[in-house]
C-alpha cells in the first residue's frame, strides 16, 4: 500500500506543478485547465487503469481530503474520481474541525444552504457537489451563538463542539425581552467579555426569545421593536453581520425538520409553535402555558417542605429536579411502584425522593395540582394540531405531525412518550395518525446547536445575516421573520 502512495504522489509531483488553483478552488467544469495539466485526460496512467474504483477510493481516503484535491489537476480521469460524492462525505465525516455527526450537515446543506426564507422543495443529495461543499465549509468564518432567554443564556464558538459558557440571564441582566438598549447592550457586552472576543471580528448568529406570540398588529410590532432593538445594539458595537432566528426555529433544526410544531418548555412559560419551512405560523396560532420550568422547581420544593425537607437556594432544588424527577406513563398506577431514589448534591448533602419525582413533572399535564389554572399540555399541543389541520396550508397534515420538545425540563424521563400517548388518546384517528414526538436532540442547548448549524452552512453568512448597511436601508428581503 505504502509503495503504492508513493506512485500516486510520484504522478501527481511531475503533473501537477503548472497548476495554479489552490486546494479546494478549482473548478470541476473547466476544461482548458484539465488540457493544460494533462495531455492524456482519459487515463489515470498506467499504473491505475487497472485498479478497481472501490480501491481507488480506499487510497484517496488513506490520503486525506487536502492532498486528495491536488489529483483533480492531474487528468480529467482523477479529477471524476476525487470528485465522488461517496469520497467526499467520507471525509465531512471524519475531518470536519468542527465535528458536525454528518446527518445533521446532510439536513443542513440540503435544506438550509439556500438560506432564508426556506425552499419548500429542498436540492436532492445527487445535485450536490460534496467536494465543493468540504472546500466551503472549511472557509467558512467563524461566528459567536447567543441562545439568550428569559431564564438561561448559553453562548460559545461556531466552530466548537458544545457552548463554552452559561449564565443565569435573569439573575445577572432582568428581562431581556423588552427592547431596552442599555440592558441589551450590557448583555451582550458581558458575553463578548467572557469570551474573550471583540465583537467586530466576526459575525453572531442569536436567537429571538419566544415572546408576544399573537398575529395582531400589536404583537408584530412589539417582535419587529424587540428585533429592531437587538440589531440596533449589535451595529452600535460594529458587529460586521447578525442572524436572528426564532429560538423555537432553531431547535426545529436541531432536530432536523423545517417544518413541526416546537413545545419549549421556557424559565415562566410553555409555548406550542406551529413551523412550516422554518417559519413561525402565527397566523396559525401560538398556544401559551402559563406555567415553565421556574414552576416546576417550586412545586418540588414545596412537596418537599411538606416533609420538613427546606433549602436555602432554587439552585439545590433544581439539582434534584434535572436529576431525579421524571414523567410518570401511568400516573394513577405509579403510586404503588417503589420510586425511591437518592442523590447527593455537592456540598449540600444526600436527598432522598420518592413520589415527588413523578408529581414534579405532573403539573405539565395536570397543572390544576399545583394550583395553576391553565390546559394541560397535551390539551394545547392538540389544540394547535387542530388549529394546523384548519388551516390547510399544505396538501396533508404530515408537516405538523413532527412535535420536538425544546428546554431543559423538556429533557424530562418519560416526558415524549407521555405526551404522544396523551395525544393519541384525544385527538381522533385520522389527526393522531402518525405523530411522533422527539425529546430535544441537544438537551437544553438544543436552540444553540440549532444556530450551529446555521453558523457552519457552506454558504454562510449569505442571505442568513444582514450587514448595518442593510439594516439601516430596511431591505425587508434581508430581514428575517
Amino acid at each position: 500500500m505504502s509503495t503504492l502512495l508513493r506512485k500516486v504522489w510520484g504522478s501527481v509531483s511531475n503533473r501537477i506543478c503548472s497548476a495554479s488553483n489552490p486546494p479546494f478552488q478549482t473548478s470541476p467544469s473547466s476544461p482548458s485547465s484539465i488540457a493544460a495539466t494533462s495531455s492524456d485526460s482519459s487515463s489515470l496512467g498506467a499504473l491505475f487503469d487497472s485498479i478497481p474504483l472501490d480501491i481507488l477510493l480506499q487510497i484517496l481516503r488513506l490520503v486525506g481530503p487536502n492532498d486528495t484535491i491536488k489529483l483533480s489537476c492531474v487528468s480529467r480521469a482523477w479529477r471524476l474520481i476525487v470528485s465522488d460524492n461517496r469520497l467526499w462525505i467520507y471525509f465531512l465525516q471524519n475531518y470536519q474541525r468542527h465535528g458536525d455527526p454528518w446527518d445533521s450537515v446532510f439536513f443542513a446543506e440540503l435544506n438550509l444552504r439556500a438560506g432564508y426564507p426556506l425552499q419548500p422543495f429542498p436540492s436532492h443529495s445527487g445535485e450536490l457537489s460534496f467536494m465543493r461543499i468540504f472546500g466551503q465549509r472549511a472557509q467558512v468564518p467563524g461566528s459567536v451563538i447567543i441562545d439568550g432567554g428569559s431564564g438561561y443564556c448559553k453562548f460559545g464558538w461556531s466552530k466548537y463542539a458544545c457552548p463554552s459558557g452559561r449564565s443565569a440571564t435573569f439573575l445577572e441582566f432582568g428581562n431581556i425581552e423588552t427592547p431596552m438598549y442599555s440592558r441589551l447592550r450590557h448583555f451582550f457586552a458581558t458575553i463578548y467579555s467572557r469570551m474573550q472576543v471583540r465583537p467586530t471580528t466576526q459575525p453572531i448568529v442569536l436567537s429571538i426569545p419566544l415572546c408576544h406570540y399573537d398575529d395582531t398588529d400589536s404583537a408584530k410590532a412589539s417582535r419587529r421593536q424587540l428585533k429592531d432593538a437587538i440589531r440596533t445594539v449589535l451595529f452600535d458595537m460594529n458587529v460586521p453581520a447578525v442572524c436572528a432566528v426564532s429560538q423555537a426555529t432553531l431547535a426545529l433544526f436541531a432536530a432536523r425538520r423545517t417544518s413541526g410544531i416546537v413545545v419549549n418548555i421556557g424559565f415562566q412559560v410553555t409555548s406550542v409553535v406551529p413551523i412550516l419551512n422554518g417559519k413561525v405560523m402565527h397566523k396559525v396560532g401560538v398556544e401559551v402555558i402559563g406555567l415553565g420550568a421556574l414552576k416546576l422547581t417550586g412545586y418540588l420544593r414545596e412537596l418537599l417542605q411538606q416533609n420538613n425537607i427546606n433549602f436555602e437556594s432554587l439552585y439545590t432544588v433544581r439539582t434534584l429536579k434535572e436529576n431525579l424527577c421524571y414523567v410518570a406513563a401511568d400516573y394513577k398506577t405509579e403510586p404503588s411502584k417503589d420510586t425511591r431514589a437518592s442523590l447527593e448534591v455537592p456540598a449540600v448533602g444526600w436527598f432522598t425522593l420518592s413520589k415527588e419525582r413523578f408529581q414534579t413533572g405532573e403539573i405539565l399535564f395536570q397543572p390544576r395540582i399545583a394550583g395553576v389554572r391553565a390546559m394541560g399540555l397535551h390539551q394545547a399541543v392538540a389544540l394547535c394540531m387542530d388549529h394546523c389541520h384548519d388551516a390547510e396550508l399544505t396538501g396533508d397534515d404530515a408537516w405538523f405531525k413532527t412535535i420536538v420538545l425544546s428546554g431543559g425540563t423538556g429533557c424530562l424521563p418519560g416526558l415524549a412518550e407521555r405526551l404522544e400517548k396523551e395525544l393519541y388518546d384525544i385527538l381522533s384517528p385520522s389527526l393522531a395518525n402518525g405523530i411522533k414526538v422527539i425529546p430535544p436532540p441537544h438537551g437544553a442547548d438544543t436552540a444553540w446547536f440549532g444556530a450551529k448549524f446555521i453558523s457552519n452552512l457552506s454558504t454562510f453568512p449569505g442571505s442568513w445575516c444582514i450587514t448595518k448597511k442593510q439594516f439601516k436601508r430596511k431591505s425587508k428581503a434581508n430581514i428575517m421573520w
